[in-house]
């Protein structure tokens, strides 16, 4: 597969307040995104997740170094609306992105501001409405939706300009669990059925454990890159930077520490009580 996302040495310095340093961001980070891939980016607040997000479709542009998008160096301008064509952003707060008082002409935002003829704008929208299961709503009042619906509408304005990969900075963080659930859902059968690469910024432990690749920000660097079971282990280094393992696996590693023989790796709930099942069957055949 190739790159659809490729940082190089990216630096980032926030400009300073009156008579203090420039806050730096980031700092020489080498990252490439394979198309096609679901990669979520970890960290706690401050530590540069965020930041490298907006770098991914140009709403920031590298203090230093170099990120190209499809191949494409996000510092041209003369590219920014291809760029911006490629990679769409979805952020944390869906009421932010809500343009329309009707949910049909929201998700048409976007590809209006593209120059797409209409005919095909109408194709897009009802396409992009049926990928995130909202088609029922088309003529609804967005402000009258659930903050999980509404964010729905959101990614639905995004695949309606038909992107190679959605980037999707805190986009659960304001939502209740059920909402949050409709949104990995959808993100999920987005990158399954359709190919669109995702990347998922966040700091829910129990969200990179459905991703391909997870990726570890601290301090503006990259510390950690792997696959979920291989990063997500790593209890120690994980809690040394201000986050915690997924509850699955914290639990593993107490019973680990209290002499159980679990594995480390049994990330979701069903492996995980699998997992302590035959602990407890090997310790019952032992007695």
């Amino acid at each position: 597969m190739s790159d659809i996302i490729k940082a190089e040495k990216l630096t980032f310095a926030y400009p300073p307040d009156e008579g203090k340093e420039p806050v730096q961001a980031l700092k020489e980070i080498d990252l490439s995104i394979k198309q096609g891939s679901f990669v979520v980016i970890l960290g706690h607040n401050g530590s540069g997740k965020s930041t490298l997000a907006k770098h991914m479709n140009a709403v920031l542009l590298p203090g230093g170094g170099k990120v190209r998008v499809d191949g494409m160096d996000t510092a041209d301008e003369s590219l920014l609306l291809e760029i911006r064509r490629r990679v769409g952003m979805v952020f944390q707060n869906p009421d932010n992105q809500i343009v329309a008082n009707v949910v049909e002409e929201d998700v048409a935002f976007g590809p209006e501001n593209l120059g797409i003829p209409t005919g095909e704008i109408q194709r897009r929208v009802s396409a992009a409405l049926k990928a995130v299961g909202m088609e029922a709503f088309t003529l609804h009042a967005p402000h009258h939706l659930s903050g999980g619906q509404k964010q729905r509408i959101a990614i639905a304005g995004v695949i309606a300009m038909e992107p190679a990969c959605i980037v999707l900075d805190e986009s659960t963080a304001m939502l209740d669990p059920l909402g949050r659930r409709e949104v990995l859902d959808t993100v999920k059968r987005l990158n399954r059925e359709k190919g669109i690469t995702i990347v998922l910024i966040t700091h829910h432990m129990d969200e990179a454990a459905m991703a391909d690749r997870v990726v570890v920000m601290d301090g503006g660097r990259v510390v950690m890159d792997g696959a979920p079971e291989e990063v997500l282990v790593r209890v120690e280094e994980l809690q040394a930077i201000g986050l915690a393992a997924p509850h699955t696996v914290e639990l593993l590693h107490g019973l680990r520490q209290d002499g159980f023989d679990v594995p480390l790796d049994a990330l979701d709930i069903q492996a995980c009580a699998g997992a302590i099942a035959r602990a407890l069957k090997t310790v019952e055949a032992r007695d």
